[in-house]
């Protein structure tokens, strides 16, 4: 499903205590894959307790750049008013200094 020139990276985040995703999984987690000549956001995927949302910060996040963190961060903040939205934001840059080490090291 995904060309070789991708990986998957995972970052992750406290949500607020009374939101439903603490409740059901303890931590926030955003999964990313991301093309390596690019640095592309190809796909993006979300613990979640409802669809939609899944739906709705896989398009918050598929097709900018793993660099663009200010226009990330703006989308999120813009877009996503759920009682999730620092804990998106707090997974993306988990995530991308994830994958800024993982290209550090090769």
């Amino acid at each position: 499903m995904y060309d070789e020139k991708t990986v998957y990276v995972v970052g992750e985040a406290k949500s607020p205590g009374n939101n439903p995703i603490m409740k059901q999984y303890d931590t926030f987690f955003v999964g990313f894959v991301i093309d390596r000549t690019d640095g592309t956001i190809v796909d993006a995927d979300c613990t979640s307790v409802l669809g939609l949302t899944k739906k709705f910060v896989q398009s918050l996040f598929t097709g900018h750049k793993i660099w663009d963190s200010d226009a990330v961060t703006n989308s999120v903040t813009n877009r996503y008013l759920g009682s999730s939205q620092k804990a998106i934001i707090t997974a993306f840059k988990h995530a991308r200094i994830k994958y800024e080490q993982a290209l550090e090291s090769e």
